[in-house]
This record gives C-alpha cells, structure tokens and sequence, in this order.
C-alpha cells in the first residue's frame, strides 16, 4: 500500500506545472525584482540627491525645498508661557502656564536625565549614534515586507520621527517616505545627533496636551525632567507610540508594560546594571496628572478654585495692550506671541495678600451666602503699595468661573460717589496753594445748576444750614455741599484738569467736566477700582502717581527683555499736599461722625473715604495704612439699589476691613513719615486763617510748608449764635477765604510761601 503511494507521488512530481501555476510564480518574482529594484533607485536618487555619489553638490542644490531648517521649524513652534511670581520668601515659582493647543517649554538636552536620553534611544532607535539619519537594514526590511498598496509604515528613526514631528506630514504613502529618508539624511548633515535628540524630545507628545519632555515631567510626576528616575523615565518615553494608548494615568497597566519592555532593551544593550533594572521595577509610581503650582497648591485648596486668578486675567490683558503698543501688533498678533510665543511674564503680585483676597471674596466672608447668579451682588478690590505695584486684585465674589471673565476691578466702570471728593475737590484746592485745611465754606448748595433750587443737598436730601465748614469738617460726615463750593471756586476746567492730567482717570469722559460730577461724583462712565487706587497713590508717597504695575519684565522664548516696567513716576501733587491729604482722610476714620470710623484698620494709621451714588446703587470705600491703599466697590450687574438693611451701610467698608485687617495682621504699627512739606499751624475758627494774637476761637490743623494762609489780624466778632449772624458770618469768612478770580484758572502745584507778621503759634503733632 505504501509502495503504490510513492509511485503515485513520483508520476505527479514527473507531470508539466500547469501555466497558471507558472504565472503565479512569475509575478512573485517580478514583485520581488520591482521592489528590489525600486529600493536600489530610491537609494541611489537619494544619494545622488544628497551629494554621496557623483560628487559633492552645493549647499542650495542639496538643500532644495525639502532641505529641514531645524532652527527656523523650532522657533516656529507653538510654545508655553509662563507667569512666575515671588512668594513670601522671595523665591521665584511656576504660577500659571498659557499655551494654546498645544503646551510645551523647550528645555535643553543637558537639563534631562540621563535615564531619559537611554531610555528613548533603546526604545526607538537603538542604532541612533551609528546611523546617518535612516537606518537602512530596517527600512529596507519594513518596505520589502509591509508595501501594500503604496502604505509604508515602520523602521522610522528618531530623526525621521522628529521630521513627521516638524512636518505634521504623516501620510503612509512611498513618496512620503521618500522625502521623508531625505530630509533625514540632510538634517543628519547639518546638525549634530545631540541637537536632533534635544529637538525629539522636546517635540514629542504625550498625551494630555502636553508637548515635548518637560511639559511631561511635569504634568505625569510633577517634576523637571533633569530629576526624573529610571522607571520615570521609561514611562513617560513609552507613551510617544501611541499617546492616548499608553498614557499610563488613563492605562496603566499597558503603559508598564511598555516600559518594562523599554527595560529589558536598556539592560540587553548595556545602558543599564540588574541592580538598576530591579530598582526600577519594584519602584512605587506617584503619578500627579496635572501641571504642579509648587506653593499654590494650597491656595487652590483653600479657595476651592482652579481657574487662574483675576489678576492673571489682567496681566494677560496688560501684556497684550503693552505689545501693541510697544511693537504695533494687532490684538490677535499680541494674544498669539502670549499664548503661543513661549514668553517669561515675571508677575508683580504678593502671593499671600492675594491669598488672603480670594479666601474672603470667594467664599463672601463679609456678605450674604447668596445664590451665585447675575442678579446677585457683586464686588471688586484692588491693592497696592505706594510705587504702584498692585499686590492683589479680585474681579468678583463667589467661585471663578472661568479665565479671562467679567472683571469689575478693571472692566466695568462704575460712578464712585463721594469717593471722587479727594481727587476732584480737596487735592486740588490744598494743592493749588490758596486753599487750606481750615479754609470755611457755606453749607449750603450753590445756584445755576439746578434751575429754582440750591444744588447739591446732603445725605439724605439735608439742603445744609448755612454753617460755615472747613475742610475735616466738611470730608469727614462726607458733606456735597462744601465740594460743590470748592469747585465753583477753583472752576471747573482747573477740577477736571485733576482727574484728567494728575490721576490718569482711564474712563473719563469730556462730559465729566460738571459740577456733578466733580463735587459728587455722578461720572458719565463712572471709574474703577483699579484707576480709583492708583489715583490716592499720590496722596500716600509725597505726590508720585504710578502707572499700576502687575508685572516686573516680560522675556520672549530667547531670554530678551521686550517689556520691562516703567519705575519712573509722575510727580503730580506738591509734596505738602499729599501730606497734608493724607491727614485730611484720615480725619473721616477720627471723627465721630465720620463716614470711615466703623472701616478702621485694626492696630493701624488708616485713612479713608467712603462713596455711596445718590441712588445707593453703588457703594465704595478708599483708603488704607501706611502700608497698602485699596479701593473697594460693591454692586449689582445690573443696577439696582443696595438694601443697606440687608447688606449694611457700605458693605464694600465691610469687605475693606475685614481684608486689611486680615492682612495687616502681625505687622507692627506705622506711621506716615513726612519730609518737613507740611507742618502743624495753629489756625482761626472765624476767619480760617492762622491764628493771631487776638483770636479766641482756634483749632489745629495741617499746612503746606512752602504755601500758608495768611495771619489774621484780629478784631472780629466772636462766633455768631444766631441765624442773623450766621449769614453775616458766612459772607464775612467766604470773602476772607475765597482766592481771587484767577482761581478759576489753570494753577501749577507750586506756590511762593506767604510770609506772616508775626511768629507762628507751633502744636506739635
């Protein structure tokens, strides 16, 4: 039986092949020749190309418009970038990262672990040192058997990965390949193999929207590259084959075992000892999963937020305005060079004091537990010190809810009521020289801007009793009525001038130029907190005015300064007056009836001024210590009037005190220091002048040294106690204390001394 079956096998062997098994066999081998062939011209175009057969070619024929420039592709790169801040040691820190799709910050090869640069070449391309930028073995291998249909895939090296990095051309086609092979050979050429390594790794991307090693290393560990451990290491370059397949926070388990893989290459080609691959494997992996804010993590716990703070929101919105500026971008130039450009924004803000903001605003310490919604009541403060560095700044109160939102520090003016007083009525007159602190006015409103009646009235609709008020008197209870004279005196050009020139107002309007919105504050646009904070700086440092400062310098992805802040001030006010303002304010915290007195801070000098619209739709608070000035303001989006019985009589004095207080807490006591521009007089009831010899009814109040009131002479009548009087009194002292009809014009913040008689009577403060 076995014999008959090998006979019956042999008579098969022995027939013809059938011509349609001949042509099958033919193809083969022609497929074969095909893609022999090919490869051989592929190699030898590639080559002659390249200039290694057939002699050297010059630079621009190699180069055509294949040719890679590995600098001009990095600089073009979408790139991190980053805010730093100081926290209370001075020590600089990570704050926020802005970045667009994609986020990455280059790194040099010399700041990742050495782990990092073994672990990639093991796993990717193990003949990386030895190869010319195509590893040909394994190209050829992978052509010859996974061409199908013109789909190649496979056998890349790191340098031609880092070409599909660069190019975004990742198409599996053979023309693809070819340039590919080409311009990997040519980048091969001119760069050297730590430069495409460096360029590799800080292009390649690692799920989660982050871009290139660093921004891995921190995102997965929550640490720079250079200090990332073996296994570390090997988990985070696994990732680069199938980024949402091995992100080892979504799938841990498969991206282990792509790492041990990596492993077990690092141990079989010598880059590492057994010792080393056990410690790796049995390591325990923290894995972060978010970028690490170092010393802000606990303010984010704190403040149950993680969004970026208003007063980033703002240095993004500065920085973009200053590029324009500065360099005529266009806004959608600027925001690009912000969140694409890789800049370092070195941030001005006071990391506890804006801490110490966001606990009480965003958790509406000092208000009611509303409902957050647009209809609930909103406020908004900022914090400086006296060079115009804005420490801290909130926009609104409850949770953020979003970057770059509704800011009403900054964003949505608002009229600041009495608030204005100070910078519209009392600064100029103190700093016009001919007008003091004990200069008397009639309570009592003026005519000729509201037809028939005497214009403004008092809290409450109070029209005054004609008494005659200086200037303590007339701030403190927070009196329309002497501002309004004040501003009818100096003229209304000279008022406006203030607002417009000196404080920098950035919302004034041409229409503001009025009586009321110059004695009380009724403003076309109204003003912000920020403007209203930088605008009393002067009155705290000697009469400096500061643009507001929230970041030091800005550099581009190079290192080059290309903002810097402006240190130089203006100096608007004579140094008298901003001494003597500082004073006058501080009476309304004083004062029995003073408008200020429930806001003062704890243990501190605190100054201050109040401001509330005349349809209580609007509430302020300015002021501060020797330290820090601050405005604050609370309202409603959409405006409507505070229910004082709910949310108190000025709740934005509420919310002042409680974060000053909280902020001042430890610091030691502290006086203003004055320079000898202003200096205590003894001066006269009756007439507001320095008091003579003869006076009988005096006060003690604060002067500009280079710029006194007259002696008065004596010889009037005592203090009226009668209506009569009264009258008499008024007409007596206004026309004793009111400046001439030059007044009205424009007045410089110098002024010539007036010499008195006789020697002046001396209280020491």
């Amino acid at each position: 039986m076995k014999k008959n079956q090998t006979d019956q096998k042999r008579k098969n062997a022995r027939k013809p092949k059938s011509r349609k098994t001949k042509l099958i066999g033919l193809c083969i081998l022609s497929f074969f020749l095909i893609c022999i062939v090919t490869g051989c011209s592929v190699l030898f175009t590639l080559c002659s190309d390249l200039g290694l057969i057939g002699g050297m070619k010059k630079e621009e024929e190699v180069a055509g418009i294949d040719y890679i420039d590995l600098d001009s592709y990095l600089n073009n790169q979408e790139k991190t970038s980053i805010i730093y801040a100081y926290n209370a040691e001075g020590e600089l820190f990570e704050e926020t990262r802005l970045h667009g799709s994609q986020d990455r910050t280059p790194i040099s090869l010399n700041d990742v672990s050495p782990y990092v640069k073994e672990a990639v070449v093991a796993l990717e391309d193990k003949r990386f040192y030895n190869h010319h930028g195509v590893d040909w073995i394994r190209t050829i291998g992978v052509m010859l058997l996974d061409l199908r249909g013109g789909d190649v895939q496979g056998g890349s090296t790191l340098t031609q990965q880092l070409i599909k990095n660069l190019t975004g051309e990742n198409r599996r086609t053979l023309i693809r390949k070819y340039k590919e092979i080409k311009n990997a050979l040519s980048l091969e050429r001119h760069f050297s193999k730590e430069q495409i390594l460096e360029a590799y790794l800080n292009t390649i991307y690692l799920d989660n929207g982050c871009y290139g090693i660093k921004t891995g290393a921190q995102y997965y560990f929550g640490k720079e590259p250079k200090a990332l451990t073996l296994m570390e290491s090997a988990i985070l370059v696994s990732i680069t084959n199938a980024p949402r397949k091995y992100d080892p926070i979504i799938n841990y388990d498969t991206n282990r075992a792509r790492a041990i893989q990596c492993l077990d290459y690092m141990l079989k080609q010598g880059k590492i000892e057994q010792a080393e691959y056990d410690a790796a494997v049995s390591e325990k992996i923290k894995l972060i999963g978010t970028l690490n804010r170092n010393t802000e993590a606990e303010e984010e716990t704190e403040t149950g937020n993680s969004y970026q703070s208003y007063y980033t929101d703002y240095i993004i919105n500065t920085v973009i305005d200053d590029l324009c500026a500065r360099y005529n971008y266009s806004k959608e130039e600027a925001w690009r060079k912000v969140y694409l450009g890789g800049l370092r924004i070195y941030s001005a803000v006071d990391t506890e004091i804006q801490k110490t903001l966001e606990a009480v605003y965003y958790n509406r310490v000092t208000f009611p537990k509303e409902t957050e919604n647009e209809n609930a009541i909103q406020s908004a403060m900022v914090i400086m010190d006296f060079s115009g560095r804005v420490v801290g700044m909130v926009g609104q109160l409850g949770q953020k809810q979003g970057n770059r939102i509704m800011n009403y520090a900054t964003d949505d003016p608002r009229q600041p009521g009495s608030s204005i007083k100070p910078l519209s009525a009392y600064g100029p007159a103190i700093d016009s020289g001919e007008l003091y602190w004990s200069s008397c006015f009639m309570n009592y409103g003026i005519t000729g801007v509201n037809p028939g009646k005497p214009w403004p009235t008092n809290y409450g609709g109070n029209p005054g009793d004609s008494s005659m008020l200086n200037f303590p008197e007339a701030i403190a209870p927070s009196y329309n009525t002497i501002p309004a004279r004040i501003v009818q005196t100096l003229g209304v050009d000279f008022c406006y001038s203030y607002l417009q020139d000196k404080f920098h107002l950035s919302t004034l309007s041409t229409e503001d130029a009025n009586y009321p919105a110059l004695a009380i504050g009724a403003m076309h646009y109204g003003t912000t907190p920020l403007d209203m904070t930088a605008a009393y700086v002067p009155f705290c440092n000697g009469g400096t005015y500061y643009r507001p400062c929230v970041y030091y310098k800005v550099e581009d992805a190079d290192g080059k300064v290309i903002l810097e802040r402006d240190k130089e001030g203006e100096q608007v006010l004579a140094p008298g007056t901003a001494d003597v303002m500082i004073r006058l304010l501080h009476e309304t915290v004083t004062r029995s009836n003073g408008t200020g007195k429930p806001f003062a801070i704890d243990n501190q000098f605190t100054f201050a001024k109040t401001g509330t619209t005349s349809d209580s739709k609007d509430k302020w608070i300015v002021g501060g210590s020797a330290y820090y000035v601050a405005a604050v303001w609370s309202g409603f989006k959409y405006r409507k009037t505070i229910d004082t019985g709910y949310y108190g009589s000025n709740p934005s004095g509420t919310v002042f005190k409680e974060v000053m207080d909280r902020i001042h807490a430890g610091l030691p006591y502290k006086d203003f220091a004055f320079g000898g521009d202003a200096v205590q007089r003894t001066y006269c009831t009756v007439t507001g002048k320095l008091a003579g010899n003869d006076c009988t009814s005096t006060g003690v109040g604060w002067y500009r040294v280079d710029a006194l009131p007259e002696r008065c002479p004596g010889g009037h009548a005592p203090e009226p106690t009668t209506a009569e009087s009264t009258s008499k009194r008024t007409e007596s002292v206004a026309r004793s204390t009111v400046p001439s009809s030059s007044a009205t014009s424009a007045k410089t913040t110098t002024s010539s001394a007036k010499k008195p008689d006789t020697p002046f009577v001396v209280t020491d403060p």
